[in-house]
C-alpha cells in the first residue's frame, strides 16, 4: 500500500473550504471538519464490510440528488456495498431502542459532491431486516430504506452476509451474498488514498420532502481500517439501483466498530444544474431558517461552542 500524506486540515465550521473555488470539493480528512453541534441519533456501526467497484461518473450522475454532482478519485468515481450491524440506534445522546435500534443493514452508495464542497454518501437502497426502522427513516429522512430477510455468520475471520428484499408475490427481490476473510489492522499513515477517499465521508445528501436536497451531517473517531479478501460476492442489488453489475474485483476493507452521531439536516444553495424546483425550494427553505432560530443547531447543554 501506499503511504497518503498527511490529512490537510480544515477550518472549523466552514461554509466554504479555505482558499478553494466555490463547488471544489473539500479536503479529505481523517475527521470531520464540521464538529457537530447538536446530536440528533446515535448509533454504533459493527462488523463494516466495503466492497467498491469503479464506475464511470457519467452513469452515476442522473442518480444523484439535485444539486449534487459525483465526487471522483482521479477522474472514476466508485460504488459501494456494505453490509455491516447496526448496534444501539437511539435518539440524542441517549440509550439504544431495545431490540429495534440493533439491525442487520446492507446499503449500495455512491459518492457526490454538493455546491459548498462538502463530500457525502449518495445512498441508493439500505436494505434493513427491521421494518419499523425502514418505515420511520423513509417517513422522516426520505431514504431509500427497504425491508429485506438478512443473515449474518461468522467463522474466526471470515464473515458471510445474506440479503434479500421481502417483496410481495411476482415481484424481483434483488439479493446479496458476500464473504470476506478479515485481515490485519492498516498502520497509522500507511492507508492507500484511495481508501481515505471512500471512507472519509461526513454527511449525506438526499432529496428532502419538498423536491430539494438536504446534507445530514454526522461525526465518529477515525475509521479502524483493516484490509480484507473476498472470498465470495453473488448479487444484483446494484443492478436493481440502475448502474451497470459490477464487473471485476472489488477493493475490500472492513472495520470492526465505528460510534456514530448524525446532527441536524443542513440544506445547501442552489447550484449551476440542479434542478430549478429544487433550487426555490432550497432558497425558501434557507429564507425560514434564517427568520426562525427555533430550527438553528444549538449547543448541546454544559459544552457551549464545542462538538456535540
Amino acid at each position: 500500500m501506499s503511504v497518503v500524506p498527511e490529512f490537510v486540515p480544515v477550518p472549523a465550521d466552514p461554509r466554504v473550504p479555505a482558499g478553494a473555488p466555490r463547488g471544489a470539493a473539500e479536503p479529505l480528512t481523517a475527521l470531520s471538519p464540521r464538529p457537530l453541534r447538536r446530536t440528533v441519533l446515535s448509533q454504533a456501526w459493527l462488523e463494516v464490510t466495503f466492497l467498491h467497484w469503479p464506475l464511470d461518473p457519467a452513469v452515476v450522475a442522473p442518480l444523484l440528488p439535485p444539486g449534487i454532482r459525483p465526487d471522483v478519485h482521479e477522474g472514476v468515481t466508485w460504488v459501494g456495498l456494505v453490509p455491516f450491524r447496526m448496534h444501539g440506534l437511539g435518539f440524542g445522546r441517549g440509550p439504544g431502542l431495545p431490540w429495534l435500534g440493533d439491525f442487520l443493514e446492507t446499503n449500495v452508495r455512491v459518492y457526490g459532491v454538493d455546491a459548498l464542497g462538502r463530500r457525502g454518501v449518495v445512498f441508493l437502497t439500505l436494505e434493513c431486516e427491521r421494518l419499523v426502522p425502514v418505515l420511520g427513516a423513509r417517513a422522516a429522512l426520505r431514504l431509500p430504506y427497504r425491508w429485506a430477510a438478512m443473515g449474518r455468520r461468522r467463522v474466526g475471520r471470515e464473515l458471510t452476509w445474506t440479503s434479500r428484499r421481502i417483496t410481495p408475490p411476482g415481484v424481483p427481490a434483488p439479493a446479496g451474498f458476500v464473504r470476506v476473510r478479515v485481515g490485519e489492522a492498516i498502520p497509522d499513515g500507511e492507508l492507500d488514498p484511495l481508501d481515505a477517499f471512500l471512507t472519509a465521508r461526513w454527511g449525506l445528501h438526499t432529496r428532502w420532502h419538498d423536491g430539494s436536497t438536504v446534507h445530514l451531517p454526522n461525526e465518529h473517531p477515525t475509521w479502524p481500517l483493516h484490509g480484507a479478501e473476498l472470498l465470495d460476492c453473488r448479487e444484483d442489488l446494484i443492478a436493481a439501483c440502475g448502474l451497470p453489475a459490477p464487473e471485476g474485483t472489488p477493493r475490500v476493507l472492513f472495520a470492526p466498530r465505528v460510534d456514530v452521531r448524525f446532527g441536524l439536516p443542513d440544506l445547501p444553495p442552489p447550484s449551476a444544474g440542479a434542478n430549478p424546483a429544487g433550487e426555490h425550494a432550497n432558497r425558501s427553505r434557507t429564507r425560514r431558517r434564517a427568520r426562525n432560530p427555533v430550527v438553528r443547531a444549538r449547543p448541546e447543554r454544559g459544552d457551549p461552542g464545542q462538538a456535540g
